[in-house]
């Protein structure tokens, strides 16, 4: 059993009782809810005749169901106008703060609370989504939570819950240009695979991660639920404390040398003890694209699409179902595969950093003839930053389309939607099946950088050569 972790220390500081059958009633330190998960939670509080307990400690936004491309109120989709005036109606009565759209703060849930600095080091953190692992990347424990836990929150600021054993993934080496953090979390889930870190909790951690900035450690922490970890976290460091300082809702200068002080003493020890231990080589990841229906269906770009005697025996059935529902056949180069669609977004990339590095590749370019490409801020705040930075004008002037923060496409409960059997160059989080709105539309995960490229040539492309070119 693990023990000395950061995962062991926060479980222990916000446990409030232990319950009868070995699960732990935890105390939430962060509630974060959007409009799509929390209509009936607080339809379930009002039967009760119960309010919000602690309305301070929740903080709501909209990004699941806006549109992107004109955000004009009332939305032109009833159902999407109906639950943001839902949220509306709810934050005011219960009193929580909602950042919402004009706001200048409005954005994708993931990405608007470490920039408002309302997550922290040593917090739990909460929400309705399943990429609340994100928050993870500041030292924080965070989980995903269902619509009935979204309520008990509400009610009580607090969970039942069974504690985690804890996994560490230790990174070597550093990467090479032309790699990001989506390659890194790609490759992890491939080689453990989709349902590797059930009942885990991630710690990544080693030389490889210490190197990563704070954008990209919320892209690691962000997809370790891809890889059926509960969630994902990484020690806090100075980077992290570069981050937040400043922030927001960060400590005032009175109280910064403390919290940096308690931040400290919550990372794992040196003699922690771990339930499992799995290492990795940085050098040795090159760019990686999905194939497949689900994120662990990955090969490097220089690699073909397995086939199906290269499986292990429980993973053929689920590849002959790729092979099928992709309509790409074992063997075949992922390099080279025709792209419709270009997404560049989401709560695992649409921070500035993500944005800068496809704007980099896609400096002095054109987007391919028949292709459609898009970038999407992950926040207001992240608009306006890019804005300033020119990133706007220069994603136009390449072809692509600026839309205004949401989820997008990333799952399509807003009009940004794959149409038919359109494959898209995607830097979300998910390949599923109709995961971006078609019923056949099917979905190629990778980098910011690889989806730039692929919007440049049409087709999947090693970045890596499009930055040699531009060097020369």
């Amino acid at each position: 059993m693990s023990a000395g972790t950061l995962y062991d220390k926060v479980w222990d500081l916000h446990r409030v009782s232990n319950l009868p059958g070995g699960s732990t009633q935890l105390f939430i330190g962060l509630h974060l809810i959007h409009e799509v998960t929390s209509p009936q939670a607080f339809a379930a509080l009002e039967e009760k005749g119960l309010r919000v307990l602690c309305p301070d400690r929740t903080i709501a936004t909209v990004d699941h169901i806006v549109p992107t491309n004109n955000q004009q109120r009332p939305f032109s989709d009833p159902l999407a106008e109906e639950m943001l005036k839902t949220l509306e109606h709810n934050c005011a009565k219960h009193g929580i703060n909602l950042f919402g759209i004009g706001s200048g703060k409005q954005g994708i849930v993931h990405v608007i609370a470490p920039e408002l600095g309302l997550t922290q080091p040593g917090m739990t953190v909460a929400c309705g989504d399943s990429h609340t692992s994100t928050h993870g990347a500041f030292g924080a424990i965070a989980f995903g939570i269902g619509t009935s836990q979204v309520r008990d929150v509400l009610a009580s600021q607090s969970l039942a819950m069974n504690k985690l054993k804890v996994r560490r993934i230790w990174v070597t080496g550093q990467l090479s240009a032309g790699v990001f953090a989506k390659d890194l979390i790609l490759h992890v889930i491939n080689k453990l695979g989709v349902q590797g870190g059930v009942g885990y909790a991630y710690e990544f951690a080693g030389p490889a991660i210490e190197l990563l900035s704070m954008e990209e450690r919320m892209t690691i922490c962000n997809m370790a639920i891809e890889g059926g970890a509960r969630c994902g976290y990484i020690n806090p460091d100075e980077k992290t404390f570069e981050y937040l300082k400043g922030r927001l809702n960060s400590p005032n200068e009175s109280n910064w040398d403390y919290a940096i002080k308690w931040w400290k003493s919550i990372a794992t020890n040196t003699s922690a003890v771990f339930d499992d231990e799995v290492c990795f080589n940085a050098n040795e990841i090159a760019p990686t694209v999905t194939w497949g229906i689900t994120p662990g269906q990955s090969v490097a770009i220089n690699d073909t699409i397995p086939a199906p005697d290269s499986l292990n025996v429980d993973d053929r059935a689920i590849a002959q179902e790729a092979y099928e529902y992709m309509g790409l056949n074992p063997s075949l180069p992922i390099a080279g595969i025709k792209i419709d669609v270009c997404f560049i977004g989401s709560c695992t990339n649409g921070r500035l950093s993500d944005l800068q590095i496809a704007a980099d590749i896609v400096k002095g370019q054109h987007v391919a003839s028949g292709v459609k490409a898009f970038v999407v801020p992950g926040s207001e705040q992240v608009s306006r930053a890019a804005k300033e930075k020119g990133l706007d004008t220069l994603f136009q002037k390449a072809g692509f389309e600026w839309r205004e923060p949401g989820c997008s496409m990333c799952l399509a409960m807003n009009p940004d939607r794959l149409e038919g059997k359109q494959i898209s160059a995607s830097s979300s989080n998910r390949n599923f099946k109709g995961r971006q709105g078609s019923a056949q539309g099917r979905t190629l995960l990778m980098s910011p950088a690889m989806v730039a490229a692929a919007a440049i040539k049409g087709e999947v492309t090693d970045v890596r050569e499009l930055m040699t070119s531009t060097q020369t």
